[in-house]
């Protein structure tokens, strides 16, 4: 009885903070009530687009519902999985959903009572759970900071769906990419410590089957036309370190063809050989010659994986510069800083690229902004224990911390 009245009291003071922050935009400061920053966060962006009548998501057309689930990764593993998928939802009375990278909901399992009230707001393929449709809530947390989410209770924006707990975790690619979440999802008063861990574990099963299913189809791909060249994934370590592997193999490249590379990554609509000569060389005296050359012995490097007219990388890519930008427009200060290694390619010497110059300025930049708008210690340690962190910025912030 005592864990359940502490339960609602929680409750009661979340949803009084909620209200504040409906009201008046404000609520207590960082750290000083019960609300975690990351909910207020977000309760703080839900005010302007979600009211406290809305009674369902927002449905999206069921035809391009079906399309998107019958085209998406997510769909054959899922159906590799569904039998499992379905007795968690009927064993813990829960809802299990999958959606696409946008919060919309593309399957649904559920529990008898679950199902019910699931139904009833729209927790159905083609619902847009989104915050600006709906206002906080685990689905659309887990994929803005690609980490799994917890939202319990009161700390749902929305008063239809206060009366729930949701676990949601990312399913990601074999490039990494989330491709959508797993949500668990029933009634505040059936929380459960291991929720999120089993979101988490199921998640990670989904994205197994993904990359499971993508071998399978390299395979298949590969035995039909056995004597073609396919580019494969490359993957760039460019912040700090530098270097690259090609599927899983280090790649033995110079600086300067790094700094291809990068320029090339970077740009995924490709570059015409004007706009790559003046990024990587800026003013000096380098002949489009030697360009041609450059990109032809990196083209042999990368198993033909270099396009013309624009040049542009053939096969996939990822890089930690991807990463710490996205992580930037996540808000994840935190997580920016750790991805961040320091400047571009400073583990060969730097770069003299304006291309990649450009990009490492508007990097360290958008760091320095982020820890400084940051309230969590976290971030400001992490960015102080990264080379060439700005002092002062370190010094200032962990003073306020």
């Amino acid at each position: 009885m005592a864990v359940v009245q502490r339960a609602r009291e929680r409750r009661s003071a979340l949803a009084r903070a909620r209200d504040r922050v409906t009201a008046t935009g404000a609520g207590a400061p960082p750290g000083e009530d019960a609300v975690r920053d990351v909910i207020r966060a977000s309760w703080g962006r839900s005010r302007r687009s979600v009211h406290d009548d809305l009674a369902t998501a927002p449905l999206d057309d069921a035809g391009a519902t079906d399309e998107a689930w019958r085209t998406s990764p997510l769909q054959r593993a899922v159906t590799a999985l569904q039998a499992d998928l379905r007795d968690v939802a009927d064993d813990g009375d829960l809802v299990v959903a999958v959606t696409d990278p946008s919060a919309r909901i593309l399957w649904t399992a559920g529990g008898r009572v679950m199902r019910r009230r699931a139904e009833a707001v729209n927790f159905v393929p083609g619902g847009r759970w989104d915050e600006a449709s709906v206002g906080t809530n685990a689905l659309d947390l887990a994929l803005r900071t690609g980490a799994p989410a917890t939202v319990w209770s009161a700390e749902h924006f929305a008063p239809v769906v206060q009366g729930w707990v949701c676990w949601a975790a990312p399913v990601h690619d074999p490039q990494g990419r989330a491709l959508g979440v797993l949500d668990l999802s029933t009634t505040w008063e059936r929380s459960h410590p291991l929720g999120l861990t089993t979101a988490r574990s199921l998640a990670a099963l989904l994205s197994h089957e993904v990359a499971a299913a993508a071998a399978a189809d390299r395979r298949r791909a590969a035995a039909d036309a056995p004597d073609e060249p396919r580019p494969g994934h490359l993957r760039l370590r460019l912040l700090g370190r530098g270097g690259a592997d090609l599927d899983g193999e280090p790649l033995p490249l110079t600086r300067r063809q790094l700094e291809l590379v990068a320029l090339l990554a970077l740009a995924p609509g490709g570059l015409s050989a004007d706009a790559l000569h003046d990024a990587l060389y800026g003013d000096a005296p380098v002949s489009r010659s030697t360009l041609k050359a450059e990109v032809s012995h990196l083209r042999t490097l990368l198993r033909g994986g270099i396009g013309s007219r624009p040049y542009r990388l053939l096969g996939t890519c990822s890089s930690d510069v991807e990463e710490v930008r996205r992580r930037l427009r996540a808000g994840d200060a935190a997580g920016a800083a750790e991805a961040w290694g320091g400047e571009l390619l400073a583990g060969v010497g730097g770069t003299d690229a304006p291309g990649l110059r450009r990009v490492d300025a508007e990097l360290a930049a958008g760091l320095r902004q982020a820890v400084l708008g940051s309230t969590d210690r976290a971030a400001v340690l992490r960015y102080a224990a990264t080379a060439g962190a700005d002092p002062h910025v370190v010094r200032s912030r962990l003073d306020l911390a």
